[in-house]
């Protein structure tokens, strides 16, 4: 079934969720029409490259118009040729940037189908969700669009204020002009009377849009310090999530958008302020509140306009190589990245170039050894972007690092922190003035880890996920000098969104509690136990050689590049203990298996199955765990298709026949099966043949794993040829973990 019509199956709640994936940038009609094409194709290696962008964004252009030639429906013919149209004006000039949505939608589509697999959402889930709750976003539009109102209505005010100085201006000074002898007329003296009032009324409409501008610019004042900075960190935090595998962040545009129409507010008071000051200049008298209250009016519209732009410097994009893309914030020397910073405040005039700097390592904790340097150009200039509404961002694609030499010619790391425990950070810097406003604007990465070799890859994506799971905090590089504990309750979710982002579907709680008792030993499933950095990263498991997370991790690399299918079809039971598995099998019939991963393998998968003998007996079998290494020469539903065991002789037997609980084999691997025998080629098809030894002296009754067996003797391997027609594989055998 297609990742779109599961999707279309999910409850309303869910779906809920897919609805808020798809826009302009992407519309849902798109992803309905071309489903299976979309799915085919690979957009996460597109998103990097420009080439195949290209290609893709000019074949998806034609499956569409295809797909608008056969519909019959006159209105949606229409639509598609709108979406096409809108399509080119969007992405014909960078179609990595369309890459990028449909990667980011399908992952996130495969997120929400990973997360029915869990009867409930995780700690972080639904703080994540709270935090976007639609009620406040509710709430925050209505009290910006208020603000907006009482501006637009001050301006009204403020020009019926000009309007009535004017007609009082042309009174005063006709008046004036009048001869000496006039001045004790009747009609001077019903005019001075007269000419009072409207100044009594002109000093009543100068106080009033004062005070109506006071009232405004606290409210503003109180939006940005309750409710807009709130928001601002609320989606820092998100991305924080994001970026380790959570849910997929959104709400930029929105936060772009309360940002830009604030900052207009501000603006327009601005002027609003200073048209009262040319007022002041032709008209002015005793007691003028003009004077005495516009200038610390104008103080406090700068220092919130100057603090409401500079916190809407943001980085948009955090530092990911184009390599990794699902492992941000991990920078190896010597290899490209790319980051992308924003301004959320669509600005109304800049006086020239807004460059942004960056640099590397700013402000680093002191005692630090490693010290790196940009060694590309680390300067740009900010441009407006189609697609961001006219906000200016920069995209640094091709930045570089390189380490420092020391005179004593000694480099690398001398403290008490791993390579991958020392946190780095990215800053960037701007300035520019608007308005005659001198603003610095200045923002920072999140915390990044630097490598200079890909087997630290592991151990660095551990601290990412460590730091952005347990702070908050957008600097502090000497986090890992003291890190706190995690409850696994939030640890166990950050860990089934590894799998959901890497594989596609998450850990149900059978799979997350095998894990946290190899974690924290027996019985640690029963509560909301912490788990310590060392515990998770630095200390080896008891008795292997390696930590939890290396373990972890190794799984990981091996579902993504051999077992991606049978993941995603839920066969593969992965995380169960010995024990586990065998009361699970034991009144199975004979020859169900189930797969696991192996405990005591970095990266491997093993099989077991459950025979019984005449007297009833129950005997189990492992075969030893299969490791990428094998795994690229022969695909694993192969493997349990072609699996044999030889026992003394006998012609060999495939003992695989359900997989657990009771699927038959075939029905359940069949369509993963790779090599077909071929029907029409004159030759006899050969085949790799996995194959394990046992023999008969060995225990039939004993429920532990059988012991590896040495290779097939030269005249059993002969009586195997003689029998099949096949190329032997004699590297697996009977194993016993």
């Amino acid at each position: 079934m297609s990742q779109w019509k599961q999707i279309q199956q999910l409850e309303m709640r869910l779906l809920e969720h897919v609805d808020y994936l798809y826009d302009d940038n992407f519309p849902m009609d798109i992803r309905q029409v071309l489903a299976g094409w979309i799915e085919s194709q690979d957009w996460d290696t597109a998103v990097d490259d420009e080439s195949m962008a290209a290609v893709m964004f000019t074949n998806l252009l034609s499956q569409l118009e295809k797909v608008r030639l056969l519909e019959q429906n006159f209105l949606q013919r229409h639509n598609m040729k709108i979406i096409q149209q809108q399509l080119q004006l969007k992405y014909s000039t960078n179609p990595a940037v369309m890459a990028r949505v449909i990667s980011t939608c399908l992952r996130e589509e495969r997120r929400i189908l990973s997360s029915t697999c869990t009867q409930e959402q995780g700690p972080l889930e639904k703080s994540i969700q709270n935090s976007v709750a639609f009620e406040r976003q509710k709430t925050m539009d209505n009290r910006v669009g208020v603000i907006r109102s009482s501006v637009q209505l001050m301006d009204q005010a403020v020009k019926y204020i000009e309007d009535m100085q004017d007609d009082f201006d042309f009174r005063y000074k006709t008046l004036q002009s009048r001869d000496s002898s006039d001045r004790n007329s009747d009609i001077m003296k019903q005019e001075v009377p007269r000419l009072q009032e409207m100044l009594n009324r002109l000093d009543f409409k100068r106080k009033e849009i004062l005070s109506k501008m006071d009232v405004v610019i606290k409210e503003i004042d109180d939006l940005m310090t309750t409710q807009l900075s709130p928001e601002l960190q609320d989606w820092k935090r998100r991305q924080q999530i994001a970026a380790i595998g959570g849910p997929l962040l959104t709400g930029l545009e929105q936060l772009q958008s309360w940002f830009t129409l604030t900052a207009q507010s501000l603006f327009q008071i601005k002027r609003q302020l200073d048209k009262l000051g040319e007022l002041v200049v032709k008209v002015t008298y005793e007691s003028d509140p003009i004077p005495l209250q516009k200038p610390q009016l104008e103080e406090r519209v700068k220092y919130l306009i100057y603090h409401l732009i500079k916190s809407s410097f943001v980085v948009e994009k955090q530092p990911c190589m184009p390599t990794h893309p699902q492992r941000p914030l991990i920078i190896k020397t010597g290899v490209q990245f790319t980051t992308k910073v924003r301004l959320l405040v669509k600005l109304p005039e800049v006086d020239y170039q807004l460059k942004v700097k960056t640099t590397f390592d700013k402000d680093l904790p002191p005692g630090r050894v490693r010290q790196f340097f940009i060694l590309t150009n680390n300067t740009k200039v900010m441009d407006i972007e189609d697609y961001s509404n006219g906000c200016l961002s920069v995209e640094f694609r091709h930045l570089q690092l390189k380490e420092k030499k020391y005179i004593n010619g000694t480099k690398g790391n001398e403290g008490l922190l791993s390579v991958t425990e020392e946190l780095h950070s990215l800053s960037f810097e701007a300035c520019f003035t608007v308005q005659g406003l001198t603003i610095d604007l200045e923002t920072c990465s999140l915390p990044l880890v630097v490598i200079s070799n890909v087997s630290q890859l592991p151990g660095g994506w551990a601290s990412v996920m460590w730091y952005n799971l347990l702070t908050d905090e957008p600097r502090n590089l000497a986090f890992f000098g003291n890190p706190p504990r995690a409850n696994w309750s939030q640890l166990s979710e950050v860990l089934s969104w590894q799998f959901s982002t890497f594989a596609g579907r998450g850990l149900n709680k059978e799979q997350l509690a095998m894990l946290v008792e190899k974690l924290l030993g027996q019985h640690a499933s029963c509560g909301d136990y912490q788990v310590s950095w060392s515990k998770f990263a630095k200390e080896n498991i008891l008795g292997k050689p390696f930590s939890f997370w290396m373990w972890l991790d190794s799984i990981l690399d091996l579902i993504k590049k051999h077992l991606l299918p049978i993941w995603n079809e839920n066969y593969i039971m992965g995380f169960v203990s010995k024990e586990m598995e065998r009361a699970l099998l034991k009144d199975r019939e004979p020859g169900t298996f189930l797969l696991r991963f192996s405990e005591s393998h970095l990266g491997g998968i093993t099989f077991t199955w459950v025979e019984h003998n005449d007297n009833g007996d129950v005997k189990f079998n492992s075969v030893e765990p299969y490791t990428k290494n094998r795994l690229s020469a022969l695909p694993f539903a192969d493997i349990i298709r072609d699996y044999k065991v030889i026992s003394d002789g006998v012609v060999p037997e495939n003992p695989l026949k359900f997989l657990y609980p009771d699927i038959p084999k075939d029905e359940a691997f069949g369509r993963l099966y790779n090599s077909q025998p071929s029907k029409v080629h004159p030759y006899i098809h050969t085949t790799l043949i996995p194959i394990s030894q046992l023999r008969s002296n060995a225990s039939t009754t004993s429920p532990a794993h059988q012991s590896p067996e040495p290779p097939m003797t030269p005249g059993e391997f002969d009586m195997l040829s003689e029998s099949l027609c096949f190329d032997i594989d004699t590297m697996s055998s009977s194993y016993s973990e």
